[in-house]
């Protein structure tokens, strides 16, 4: 799935790399982590809990020279915002169709040598009980893995954690996930605990 974007664009993009390296650093922020030297892999979003997220996730992507894809709500693409956001990496999405969603992202997987999709496993900036298992079952079905993005507001720091293969054991694994996730706060740190992801299955139980 060969997309232009704002990530493959001559002269704006090498540009928006110089440019996103001095915003973070007048912020204040620290980049941690290397890219992986994996051509296709999903990669979590996380925290995702204020509008800002998104800015420093584009700013954590130039830096890293990762062209990414992200998924945002179909809302977000209507009329003239549309070319715009697709522009962006953008993939609008339609919530109600899940299942879809999951098949048409392993198949665009699947018809390409090389791609980062960024996926928010909470799914709004809201409150959250549980993570979204899409990401999970899109690595599974691609048979790529994930890799942990983070943005970590009480540290002033983002960039990205450890390799994660899928087993296929979701509970398991994600498990072993919300312990990587367990001490980094969101901007907005009520609506977000590391400690408490569950996957949706857990929520119901409850």
């Amino acid at each position: 799935m060969n997309r232009h974007t704002i990530f493959n664009t001559p002269i704006i993009t090498p540009l928006c790399q110089l440019f996103s390296r001095l915003l973070l650093s007048l912020a204040g922020w620290k980049v941690e982590g290397k890219r992986p030297d994996i051509p296709k892999y999903v990669l979590i979003a996380a925290p995702h809990t204020s509008n800002w997220d998104f800015y420093y996730l584009i700013l954590m992507a130039f830096y890293y020279r990762m062209p990414i894809c992200w998924m945002g709500k179909d809302s977000l693409f209507h009329g003239w915002r549309g070319p715009f956001m697709r522009w962006l990496g953008g993939i609008p999405v339609n919530r109600s169709s899940a299942s879809n969603l999951v098949n048409d992202t392993v198949a665009a997987f699947r018809q390409t040598d090389s791609m980062t999709i960024a996926i928010p496993p909470e799914g709004t900036r809201g409150q959250v009980t549980y993570w979204k298992s899409g990401f999970y079952h899109i690595a599974r079905g691609a048979d790529v893995p994930i890799v942990l993005g983070y943005l970590d507001f009480g540290r002033k720091c983002g960039g990205l954690g450890p390799v994660f293969w899928p087993t296929g054991d979701f509970d398991t694994d994600l498990k072993e996930i919300k312990a990587f996730y367990g001490p980094i706060q969101g901007k907005h740190r009520q609506n977000f605990s590391g400690d408490a992801v569950k996957s949706r299955q857990d929520n119901d139980k409850q």
